[in-house]
């Protein structure tokens, strides 16, 4: 496992809040000052492959969280985040909470012991539907109480809408190891999110190329801004530049990058 910190000075504090990222690949964290409202600390925790099932999540998160001083303090607020491809948009004016697996059963295959959950997101008028790390949520909650919990998808346009100003449409994608978020937004709209899997750098550049064509993008213009585990020397950076000529990082201002050996542009949606 491979474990990579920022590291800065961390007293103990009861107005600290804890943002916790999970995947099957890996979880991440990071505690802020709730009164400055800085950033105070990261981690990223990889694992050596991606997990097979969520039990197993939870049993090398257990793991650490008995190793690991800084998730042991009492903080003021939680805040989960599950990051998967298990997830949709649906419009309000269609959204019944008694269909969420009929929803997601349009897109991806749910199991009868599959939990669903949904956020709110005003900003698109939306409910996100998906199935969370149910067993995440409920070790948490036996060490940690209640807490706040969303999609990774949520926190990826909240996020956007937030810090970003596209005037023309422009494309965000997020990147984790085999998967991708793609988010394009025009004028604080979100045009068009969703969420893919690939094996190749073939596969992710048509998924690109294929939002482009069903938004009329031109492949010349329109801007493209990468967050998350991509770097110009990574083939998925260069066959996109190949096809896609406006391409760059979405690069973060938080102060925290300027103690770390991390890029800017990565985990954008804990320290964008």
């Amino acid at each position: 496992m491979q474990k990579k910190t920022i590291k800065t000075t961390l007293e103990k504090s009861n107005h600290h809040k804890l943002s916790i990222q999970f995947t099957l690949d890996g979880f991440s964290f990071c505690i802020t000052n709730l009164d400055s409202q800085e950033t105070i600390h990261f981690c990223a925790y990889t694992f050596p492959k991606t997990l097979e099932t969520p039990e197993k999540l939870v049993a090398h998160f257990e793991t650490i969280f008995q190793e690991d001083n800084h998730l042991q303090e009492d903080f003021k607020e939680i805040l989960v985040i599950h990051q998967n491809s298990l997830a949709t948009l649906v419009p309000n004016k269609l959204f019944r909470e008694e269909h969420l697996k009929d929803y997601l059963d349009f897109n991806i295959k749910t199991l009868k012991t599959d939990f669903f959950a949904f956020d709110n997101i005003d900003q698109l008028a939306a409910k996100n539907v998906y199935v969370p790390f149910v067993n995440v949520n409920n070790y948490l909650f036996q060490n940690f109480g209640e807490f706040e919990y969303q999609h990774s998808t949520t926190a990826f346009i909240k996020k956007l809408l937030q810090t970003t100003s596209a005037p023309g449409k422009t494309m965000f994608v997020d990147v984790w190891k085999d998967q991708i978020s793609v988010v394009v937004l025009e004028d604080k709209k979100v045009l068009f999110s969703n969420s893919f899997s690939f094996t190749s750098k073939e596969d992710f550049i048509y998924y690109l190329l294929f939002t482009a064509e069903q938004l009329e993008l031109n492949t010349n213009e329109f801007p493209l801004f990468f967050t998350g585990d991509i770097l110009e020397e990574t083939e998925i950076y260069k066959i996109t530049y190949q096809y896609i000529r406006n391409v760059d990082f979405l690069r973060s201002k938080n102060p925290i990058f300027m103690n770390s050996s991390f890029s800017n542009h990565t985990h954008f949606i804990l320290l964008g």
